[in-house]
């Protein structure tokens, strides 16, 4: 009993993770408004409609298994720039299985606290866990700079994400400050997925 209500809490948090994830991934809208912000445009010297045509040729490929082969209309990629985008891809794919896979253990769990009238008992755990983000989000914001070569030493066993603009000019649309809004989107969106079920916990404490 105690180890599956332990898989059943490690589904419900993946669950949450890989959905912020895939959401982040596929919110091209975050992309536009970095092509305003930080000049953008000026630096890969194309219109607006090009370089998001480019960008979601790349989220198409990282996000889609049956698209195998990268190709963006204007720009070019290096062997390691392609390597590169083929491991980001493969977590990708691992992501959406994560998401599928807990999101069916996901859904019979709450399925199982709404037949039982248990969803209180998410209150406290999630009270507890949605400390985390924001404690990840602190420390990634004293130096972003740091949080971000850490992440790539940390899932990639290559040097093949230091991109050389003049081999692989994506990077050039690529700004670190993108990046950095789409980590703190995560975490918005865990944090919004476990308040959303600390207060169905509270309603249903009222009632």
């Amino acid at each position: 009993m105690r180890l599956r209500r332990f898989a059943q809490w490690c589904a419900f948090h993946l669950f949450g993770i890989s959905l912020a994830i895939f959401l982040v991934i596929n919110c091209t809208f975050l992309y536009s408004w970095t092509l305003k912000g930080y000049h953008v445009l000026e630096m890969v010297d194309l219109t607006k409609s090009q370089i998001m045509h480019n960008y979601h040729q790349l989220i198409q490929y990282l996000s889609f298994p049956w698209v195998t082969h990268l190709k963006m209309t204007n720009f070019s990629s290096s062997s390691a720039g392609l390597q590169h985008f083929s491991d980001v891809k493969n977590l990708f794919m691992l992501n959406e299985a994560v998401l599928i896979i807990s999101g069916i253990v996901f859904f019979f769990f709450i399925r199982e606290l709404i037949k039982t009238k248990s969803l209180w008992r998410l209150i406290r755990p999630l009270q507890v866990a949605a400390v985390i983000p924001i404690l990840v989000g602190v420390m990634m914001s004293i130096s972003f700079d740091q949080f971000f070569i850490g992440f790539h030493e940390l899932l990639f066993r290559n040097n093949d994400w230091m991109f050389d603009p003049a081999k692989d000019p994506i990077i050039n649309a690529l700004p670190e400050e993108f990046f950095l809004q789409c980590f703190v989107l995560v975490f918005i969106f865990i944090e919004c997925f476990y308040l959303f079920f600390i207060l169905v916990g509270r309603k249903e404490l009222k009632k």
